[in-house]
């Protein structure tokens, strides 16, 4: 009824009205930070007043940069190491005082990371809230006014993960915020149409095939992801191939193009991650393996097809975007996080993969 305020359960609730500064922290890979980028989204929905900040990794910061909920974003070079013990020093504190004089309200860690004990402890918000670890001392749970139960559920996507720390500061998620958000950038979006228009295609034209990961435990083999390009080829498909810059990614896009009779289009290597992500969007498809990649896809709105062996799906899968994940039902140890069968590299509930499964699952979201 109109005058009624909501009821929250949670006695220790921080009144989202009363800030005025808030920094999240999330010092992981490209795709666990941009498996974040719900939270900055929901919170502003909820306190609109709020200037909302990142603290990421700079080689990650592209994954946040341009988002429309985040004041600002704070980087932390891991290069600063090689600076020399008073080079780092000077960064550090160069970091530190770029936070102190935002004066936060509010900072939400995300990760087990000390680092974002230790700013708690110094920047002395006057609310905090990081995850319980197991084994971690007064210290540890000190630093926080509020702790975030860990999750236990194999089956809870990291976006609801990373969520729960809104939650046990009384903030409950509605379904429509949940979103991932990546912005290219006009920049980005034009670098991208040039390359397109160099091949003689534009937006919604072709699929794009990131088929490498860093971890290449979590790889399709070449020949069967050469197969499938050939297939989608055969069937009328322009496929655009991508890359990191790293030589084993571009090593790998490079086998799979000596299988096609016809090379696929390629930017192996050519593009930042802003330009991957406006080449995702303008994509009719993806189709990847679980890699920051398949994130952006889903972030930036494009049906994706992933492929996952001993990564788990339900944690790490596409999210909020019409999907197909194909993976094996004939190994019952998946997902089983290790890299590869016996540490091999080379992951058999992978290797297993028919092509005509993934063909399948591409079929049933470009006629969707």
């Amino acid at each position: 009824m109109p005058g009624m305020e909501t009821f929250n359960p949670l006695r220790d609730a921080v009144p989202l009205g009363e800030i005025k500064r808030a920094l999240v922290i999330k010092l992981r890979h490209h795709g666990d930070v941009l498996v974040s980028s719900p939270v900055f989204s929901v919170l502003k929905a909820h306190a609109p007043q709020v200037e909302i900040d990142a603290l990421v990794y700079t080689d990650t910061a592209e994954m946040l940069t341009l988002h429309p909920a985040i004041t600002q974003v704070h980087g932390i070079d891991r290069k600063w190491k090689k600076l020399g013990a008073i080079g780092q020093v000077k960064a550090e504190l160069g970091l530190y005082n770029s936070l102190k004089a935002r004066q936060y309200d509010l900072i939400i860690h995300l990760t087990e990371h000390w680092r974002g004990a230790w700013l708690c402890r110094l920047l002395k918000p006057r609310w905090s809230v990081g995850p319980a670890v197991g084994g971690r001392g007064k210290r540890w749970k000190q630093s926080f006014t509020h702790l975030q139960s860990a999750p236990r559920n194999a089956l809870r996507h990291m976006v609801e993960a990373n969520l729960d720390a809104l939650r046990r500061i009384g903030l409950q998620p509605l379904a429509a915020e949940r979103r991932m958000t990546l912005v290219p950038g006009a920049a980005a979006e034009a670098a991208v149409a040039g390359h397109l228009a160099g091949f003689g295609l534009q937006g919604g034209d072709f699929i794009h095939v990131h088929p490498a990961s860093r971890w290449f435990f979590k790889c399709w083999p070449v020949e069967q992801m050469a197969a499938l390009v050939a297939r989608l080829q055969d069937e009328g498909h322009s496929v655009v191939l991508t890359a990191a810059p790293s030589q084993d990614e571009k090593a790998m896009l490079t086998a799979i193009q000596a299988r096609l009779a016809k090379p696929a289009f390629s930017l192996s290597g050519q593009l930042s991650l802003k330009e991957l992500a406006a080449l995702t969007q303008a994509a009719k498809l993806f189709i990847g393996v679980d890699s920051a990649p398949m994130h952006i896809a889903a972030a930036v709105g494009t049906p994706t097809v992933a492929l996952f062996g001993p990564s788990g799906d339900k944690q790490w899968g596409p999210w909020g975007v019409p999907s197909r994940v194909v993976s094996s039902d004939r190994h019952p140890c998946r997902p089983c996080g290790i890299d590869g069968c016996g540490g091999g590299k080379v992951s058999d509930c992978l290797s297993s993969l028919r092509v005509e499964a993934v063909l399948d699952a591409a079929h049933a979201l470009l006629a969707s």
